[in-house]
């Protein structure tokens, strides 16, 4: 049977039981999604990089006490949420690395977001401007309301898995959501 078709539940499973095919098929599914939730929030590619790694490490070493109580995602993106915490806690700040460190990073994921090769470069150069609007945008958004909105578009989660992951309850989930899409919203006005 192709891993393709199964769940990520039953991959996880699989893996437990010794399948490495269905662990490379679960770090395939989800390695862009995790990272980007953990660069997004850091604005610092090393430091996404290694918090990456530590995560992939936790599934494998969770791997025989794994017990699909919750989507898979959700769980996976609670392993990345609580190295990010950890990570902002060591650095002993809770904003974002300066512009300087981060300014790197989100040009290069501005342009692979903007990078289709059937545009017109001015068409590309308008894309990318919009790319680093966003991208600006979301980082000056409090780190609670970063977090829950990245984890909603990102990560593709339900506000009753946000308030899972960020260990919140369901209201203080959806305000911050709301409160993130609302600046995000003003912060954006010129581009509507």
């Amino acid at each position: 049977m192709s891993d393709g078709g199964d769940t990520d539940e039953a991959l996880m499973l699989r893996f437990a039981g010794g399948d490495v095919r269905a662990f490379e098929e679960l770090y395939r599914r989800h390695e862009l999604k995790v990272w980007r939730y953990l660069q997004r929030n850091l604005g610092n590619r090393a430091i996404s990089d290694e918090l990456m790694q530590d995560v992939w490490f936790a599934v494998a070493r969770a791997a025989a006490g794994y017990r699909p109580s919750a989507r898979f995602t959700t769980w996976l993106l609670t392993l990345a949420h609580n190295r990010l915490v950890d990570a902002l806690r060591a650095t002993r700040h809770h904003e974002r690395p300066s512009a300087a460190v981060a300014g790197s990073d989100a040009l290069s994921l501005v342009e692979q977001l903007a990078a289709d090769s059937r545009t017109e470069p001015l068409e590309r150069a308008q894309s990318q401007q919009h790319a680093a609007a966003v991208f600006a945008a979301i980082e000056r958004l409090p780190l609670e309301q970063r977090q829950a909105f990245l984890l909603h578009a990102e990560g593709e989660l339900t506000l009753e898995e946000i308030a899972r992951v960020t260990s919140t309850n369901f209201e203080t989930a959806k305000s911050r959501l709301r409160y993130a899409r609302s600046k995000l919203r003003q912060l954006l006005q010129e581009y509507a």
